[in-house]
């Protein structure tokens, strides 16, 4: 209901004419003119902003409302709603040529905060950028900021690192590191005064009442972010903000606050001492500031990570302990990259911190931090970090694929550490099984990004593997969701009756034992147990009924873009061994799809234009494979369920079938494949009763008689038989049978290639030149050297294959 009243609301907004919304702004000027900020103004405020902001398209607004809106900004004593909206309205219909901003005059801290987002907004210059942060940071450094407000400034200066960093300059960024480092470290431990106005019959003051920990007890000498409280002081709040901003602040400021060639010292110390020094805070006040600000950085995580540890009253205290570990330990590994001496202190924390969560799947998204604290130090510490890889690759994606946030930062985490997970993390590659679940789940999320992550996933071990799993991957969609129906029914008990009975559906299939070790392998952890399985079409069958399901479908769509980013991959390293493997995989699973709309078809059509690309880059593999194709290619069946696909197979073969490809190729091998496709034409133009008659396309029958053409001209022997064969063409297409399921330009089109090809055989070594060029005829010697004999050969193939003489021939 909600839903459908913000709907009106928005849509009301997006078709205001121009003319009214001129009205409406003249009414509003007049308010701000006359400072009338009651409720009328700010309801007239607010909805001038839904209609500026309901839109991408800019609406524009009258210079005398924009003028007002910017007087009022900058009068201080205007009501903080009508501020706040100003601001709102004047960021969305920037920029303005016509107004000029300054900050010089501004001390007042909320309002820096909402006029610096509007300069900001209005496309500032660097200048004007340079003086928004030179007027945030003298409002900073004037005294008793910390009581005036200066909360408001932080996310402004968050935004200043977005937009540009290095506007600011040494002096700034120390002047800056000092303050994080009171706010962070120094804030009090005792609530804030509440917010009543008292009175004259108002209680006695009480004493202000202390912070407390999530799990109820008094605070000790430490206010973090975990610290609970009714009230909050200001420097308790600025405390909060920066911690908010401290990584961003680390990241851009604090990777040169150890110079190289201290660094390089350090880097020679025996550990130990290392670690005795860095452990030494007593000094920590004769440090520099950007040194200082990591010394106290560190502290804060550490308190954080401790406070983890206890038991939350409330489950939202317990959900913000774990968005603190997952920032704390993120901080932690920044703080080690800028400074190794700080891994040994790390190291127990982190350590201990895992010791603590691995088995609990509610801190799964935590682990993610600790594994990138494990990826980037653990050589360093010289610590033994594969139960840690292992836990996050096979557990967490088999259990919790359902949970889209986790999804998303798993993929991200390895799209960011491909490289290093390549190289260094063994069980990464073993486990695309376990990823893929988060796709075949979360299938328009993470599909952009599995487009990505998927060429760091293909390995030449797994090759085969990867390629099964991707055709199979709507299977995996549908049977998570059946793991997911069969646990919530009550179908267990109706098989623990009788197990012997017929299954009727894929949740009863998924709890019975013959089914069971299908389900097993088509969702197991990781590679290793084999390809694929020898009863695919029984899964198929027993997942019939999920086949339309929505989000089965869906999965299925990606699957054509996903096998071409495959090839386009593997086909980078594969060899001759690989492209038999992956020809042979080709030729089995055009017939052992799962039967979902359009999906057969899709896959088909991928699979024929890479068959062409694996052909050519290894053309060896028709010969190698010959057995195969030559089943494929003789089985009438193959051009109804399969067209496009038998095709190309076909096509390969009378391309590549040759004595210029493979030195192997023999004159019974290609008699052999003359004899199948002879067989297979041949049953297909007899000519049977109207009931039993099949149609065919144009286009398998063309390149049927092409490829019995280019396998006669390489073995002379046959050229006969294909002339007699083209020669009955005629008849065949002008029969009452035929005549009636094809169309005039169809027939044309069958008897203008057979009339060709017949023609073109009448010269048999023309007819093996054309049919059978060598592989270096794409060379551009044939066609540029003036004394090679290809445009003889072609002038004199033109005058065999037409009947008149064509023009600069004689008769």
């Amino acid at each position: 209901m909600f839903g459908a009243a913000a709907e009106k609301l928005l849509k009301q907004a997006r078709e205001v004419q121009d003319e009214d919304l001129q009205k409406f702004c003249t009414r509003i000027s007049t308010l701000l003119q006359n400072k009338e900020y009651n409720n009328e103004a700010i309801e007239s405020l607010q909805k001038l902003f839904l209609i500026v902001s309901a839109t991408k398209y800019s609406k524009s607004l009258s210079k005398d409302v924009v003028q007002n809106l910017h007087s009022t900004l900058w009068f201080v004593k205007a009501p903080q709603p009508v501020l706040v909206l100003c601001s709102a309205i004047l960021r969305e219909v920037l920029p303005c040529n016509a107004l000029t901003y300054s900050c010089e005059e501004l001390n007042d801290m909320k309002t820096m905060n909402l006029v610096s987002g509007v300069m900001l907004a209005q496309g500032s210059t660097s200048a004007e950028v340079v003086a928004v942060c030179n007027r945030i940071l003298k409002l900073l450094e004037s005294r008793h900021a910390e009581s005036q407000g200066a909360r408001h400034l932080v996310p402004v200066l968050s935004k200043l690192l977005d937009l540009a960093p290095t506007v600011l300059n040494e002096e700034q960024i120390n002047t800056v590191s000092k303050k994080l480092v009171d706010w962070l470290r120094y804030a009090g431990t005792v609530q804030g005064a509440s917010l009543s106005s008292g009175g004259f019959f108002s209680p006695r003051s009480r004493q202000p009442a202390s912070i407390l920990e999530v799990d109820g007890a008094v605070t000790g000498d430490f206010f973090t972010v975990l610290s609970i409280g009714q009230y909050y002081t200001e420097d308790q709040w600025l405390n909060m903000h920066s911690f908010s901003m401290i990584r961003k602040w680390l990241h851009w400021y604090e990777a040169g606050g150890v110079c190289n060639s201290d660094t390089d010292e350090r880097s020679e110390l025996d550990s130990s001492i290392m670690s005795v020094v860095s452990a030494s805070s007593t000094s920590s006040r004769l440090l520099p500031p950007k040194e200082r600000l990591r010394e106290k950085t560190f502290e804060y995580c550490n308190r954080l990570i401790e406070q983890c540890d206890r038991k939350a009253l409330k489950k939202s205290d317990s959900e913000l302990q774990k968005a603190c570990l997952i920032e704390a330990v993120a901080l932690m590994d920044l703080i080690c990259r800028h400074d190794p001496l700080f891994v040994y202190r790390a190291f127990p924390v982190v350590k201990a911190l895992y010791s603590r969560i691995s088995a609990d799947s509610g801190f799964a998204r935590v682990l993610l931090p600790v594994a990138q604290f494990y990826l980037n130090h653990s050589e360093l510490a010289a610590v033994d970090s594969e139960a840690v890889y292992r836990q996050l690759f096979t557990k967490v994606p088999s259990e919790l694929y359902q949970d889209p946030m986790l999804a998303f930062e798993f993929v991200q985490f390895c799209r960011e550490n491909s490289k290093t997970l390549r190289e260094s993390v063994a069980i990464f590659h073993k486990s695309f099984p376990n990823l893929l679940k988060f796709l075949a789940w979360n299938t328009p999320a993470l599909f952009p990004d599995f487009i990505e992550l998927l060429p760091d996933l293909v390995h030449p071990d797994t090759a085969i593997e990867i390629l099964h799993s991707l055709l199979d991957l709507p299977c995996v969609t549908a049977s998570l969701e059946v793991q997911l129906r069969a646990v919530c029914s009550s179908v267990t008990e109706k098989l623990m009756v009788d197990q012997s009975r017929k299954v009727w559906s894929s949740a009863e299939a998924f709890l019975h034992p013959y089914y069971k070790s299908m389900f097993f392998y088509i969702l197991r952890v990781e590679s290793g147990t084999g390809d694929t399985i020898d009863r695919l079409s029984q899964l198929h069958e027993v997942l019939s009924d999920m086949a339309r399901r929505p989000r089965v479908v869906q999965c299925a769509q990606t699957v054509p873009i996903l096998l071409q980013v495959y090839f386009k991959v593997v086909t980078q390293f594969a060899d001759g061994p690989l492209i038999n493997q992956l020809a042979l995989v080709i030729l089995e699973r055009s017939s052992l799809l799962y039967d979902i709309p359009d999906f057969k078809a899709e896959v088909q059509r991928v699979f024929s234009s890479q068959l062409m690309v694996l052909c050519k880059r290894y053309p060896a593999l028709i010969v190698e494979q010959s057995k195969e194709l030559l089943e494929f290619c003789g089985t009438v069946s193959n051009i109804k369920n399969k067209e496009d696909f038998f095709i190309h197979v076909v096509w390969a073969v009378g391309e590549y079938l040759s004595l210029s490809y493979d030195r192997r190729c023999t004159v019974e091998q290609i008699t052999k494949f003359f004899e199948a496709l002879e067989a297979v034409l041949f049953e297909m133009i007899q000519l049977r009763s109207s009931t039993g008659i099949l149609k065919f396309s144009p286009r398998v029958i063309t390149v049927l008689m092409t490829t019995l053409a280019k396998l006669a001209s390489r073995s002379q022997d046959l050229i006969p038989r294909v002339s007699l064969f083209l020669s009955k063409m005629r008849p065949f297409v002008r029969s009452a049978l035929i005549s009636s399921l094809y169309s005039e330009d169809d027939i044309q089109e069958i008897l203008a290639r057979a009339n060709e090809l017949n023609n073109l055989l009448k010269a048999p070594n023309v007819a093996q030149l054309i049919l059978g060029p060598s592989a270096d005829i794409a060379s551009p010697r044939w066609y540029k050297d003036t004394n090679a004999s290809l445009p003889l050969t072609m002038q004199t193939i033109s005058k065999v294959l037409q009947r008149n003489p064509g023009p600069g021939f004689p008769a």
